[in-house]
Formats: C-alpha cells, sequence, structure tokens
C-alpha cells in the first residue's frame, strides 16, 4: 500500500528520517530556491524526483496545501506500545505519552505530533475507529514530525490504559470537571496524558479508568481550549516539571 505525503518540510523530513520514498513530484513551476533542498536530499538519497503539472500534484492530494512538492511513500508503519515503552526505557527516561480519545481532526492531530516531538513525548496511542490516523494533512501539519514520533493505533483505549497502569504508568485524564490543574499535579512519573474528542472531551468509561485527572485553569468568558492546543500546553508543563527534577537530581 501506497500513501502520498505534501509540503516542503514533510517531504524533506520523511527523506531524513529514512523512510521509503518511491517518487518525488515538483510542480514545474516551483521556485528553485524553495524546492532545491528537496532536490539534494533526494538525489543524495538515490529517491527519482520527477517534474508536473501543479494541476497533477493537487489531483494526488486533493484539500492539502502541497506548497508545489508531493512524494508517494510507503504505507505508514504503526508502533506498538511496547515499542514507545522501549524508546522511553532506551533514553533512561520515565515513559511520556499521550492518548487520544477519538480526535477526528487531522489539523489536531498533526499540530499535536509536533508538539509532542518538541516536548519529548515518546509515543502517541489512537483508537483504530472514530479517529482520524495519518495522513497526508497530518503529516503537513506536523511540519514531519509524524516521521519522529511513534503513533500506536489500538482496539480498545481502556484496555490499553488497564495494560499501561499494570507497566507502572500513571494515567491521567484532562478534563474541566478536574479538582486539581495540571499546574498543581505530579506528571514527572511515568505518565500517560489523555485528550478528549474536541466536542464531547473524554468518553465516560475512558474518565472512570484514569488514575486521576487535571484541568486547564480558565480565567476567560471561553470555557474550552481548542484540542491541539489543551495539548500543547499540557505537554509542556510535564516538560518543565521534568526539567526541573533533572536538575535537581
Amino acid at each position: 500500500m501506497e500513501e502520498y505525503i505534501a509540503g516542503k518540510h514533510s517531504v524533506l523530513e520523511a527523506i531524513r528520517s529514512g523512510r521509503t520514498i518511491h517518487k518525488i513530484w515538483i510542480a514545474d513551476n516551483a521556485q528553485k530556491h524553495y524546492v532545491q533542498p528537496i532536490m539534494a536530499e533526494a538525489k543524495a538519497n538515490g529517491i527519482l524526483v520527477q517534474t508536473a503539472a501543479r494541476r497533477k500534484l493537487d489531483q494526488l492530494v486533493p484539500n492539502v496545501q502541497n506548497q508545489g512538492v508531493v512524494a508517494q511513500i510507503a504505507a505508514y508503519d504503526y508502533a506498538s506500545v511496547d515499542d514507545i515503552l522501549d524508546l522511553a526505557a532506551r533514553k533512561g527516561q520515565a515513559p511520556l505519552i499521550v492518548i487520544l480519545d477519538e480526535i477526528e481532526d487531522p489539523h489536531n492531530l498533526g499540530a499535536i505530533l509536533r508538539t509532542a516531538d518538541c516536548t519529548g513525548v515518546h509515543g502517541i496511542i489512537i483508537p483504530k475507529r472514530r479517529a482520524v490516523g495519518l495522513t497526508a494533512t497530518v503529516s503537513k501539519i506536523s511540519a514531519g514530525a509524524v516521521e519522529y514520533v511513534p503513533v500506536a493505533k489500538v482496539t480498545n483505549l481502556v484496555q490499553t490504559i488497564e495494560e499501561l497502569k499494570e507497566r507502572g504508568v500513571w494515567v491521567a485524564g484532562a478534563d474541566g470537571s478536574a479538582e486539581q490543574t495540571v499546574f498543581e499535579a505530579d506528571l514527572t512519573m511515568p505518565l500517560a496524558i489523555v485528550i478528549g474528542n474536541e466536542s464531547k472531551g473524554i468518553g465516560r468509561l475512558v474518565r472512570e479508568h484514569c488514575d486521576f485527572l487535571i484541568k486547564l485553569p480558565m480565567l476567560g468568558s471561553i470555557s474550552s481550549l481548542n484540542a491541539s492546543v489543551a495539548a500543547s500546553v499540557l505537554m509542556y508543563e510535564a516538560l518543565r516539571q521534568r526539567i526541573g527534577q533533572l536538575s535537581s537530581g
């Protein structure tokens, strides 16, 4: 199975990460200084590059701003939960995982992946059903972070949460009904943070299986944040606490 990714950053990071790329198309009217880094990386890695009308590129990845660059790649290999935990162990770090409960907007998933890469998150877990997967839009929005952050797709989130807890990972649900804010909670332990659906939040069963709930303080007239924005704040607070722990230890 083959897929397509689009945009300068997505394609560059796909090449640099070693992903199998079958072909790259460059729009015949693309600015040379813009696509030159891609052409150089492709040549160094023996990847076929062809020019094509921008209309063809638009057809390959409809509804995605391709910036005049499209690549045909092997389908994404989803990670396993074991892969994520093993990555944390290899780095000698307490696991930091983000669980997404039915996130449907590819822009949210892409933005979450980008922040996850910046904050050292070891992996993201998504459900197989009723949720967006790794698509060309997700890759584009993530600015290539999809190539570096492991994503596991699981059949049952509740079962996965219980398995994580059995392996020493605490599970915190982001929920507006929580009594403590994220700034009051200890996020330095082995941790998985659950982010809920854009409109419904965390599902009831998932919420009931969390070890504790955390919320972001809201002082204005609007009562909630976009899912990717909320996730970013939570990930950066976890990073802040962990950096402090490392520097003091």
